[in-house]
């Protein structure tokens, strides 16, 4: 038998902010993986003619970058949260996915509850519960308490 830990108030306002700044957090995970693929050269190669390099290491570039996004933690947190919200979003019906457009997605949102459930015709009530069902499956997928 499975026991669903309920998750603390703190908890769902943080998984509220991270539907609320999911493309942020999209752009953020691209600038991450920008900058670990693409890093800045301390000893650029000055040597025109050939000869040793003494400065710089010769490696497999691309298996070193592969290792800088693999092991990035921050890179990996945030696309942890990215695909859990995707997955979660991908499974909801239509009314629940309105509901998140109305009140995470559109930009300078200043709806209330009430605002929210009139914009997708249902009782500010029943908005709350599928809040509650959205963010509930979000913490189960990430294992957040």
């Amino acid at each position: 038998m499975i026991i669903a830990i309920e998750p603390t108030r703190s908890t769902i306002k943080r998984m509220e902010e991270e539907w609320t700044n999911y493309f942020d957090t999209l752009e953020e995970i691209a600038k991450l993986r920008q900058g670990i693929m693409y890093p800045y050269d301390k000893h650029p190669d000055e040597n025109m003619g050939g000869g040793s390099n003494s400065v710089r290491d010769i490696t497999d570039p691309t298996a070193s970058m592969a290792g800088r996004l693999f092991a990035n933690k921050q890179l990996n947190h945030l696309t942890e949260i990215v695909e859990a919200i995707e997955k979660v979003y991908n499974a909801l019906p239509n009314e629940y996915k309105e509901l998140v457009r109305v009140r995470y997605w559109r930009h300078n949102n200043k709806l209330t509850w009430d605002g929210v459930a009139m914009k997708i015709y249902t009782s500010r009530r029943q908005a709350l519960y599928w809040r509650d069902e959205i963010m509930q499956a979000t913490i189960e997928i990430l294992g957040w308490r």
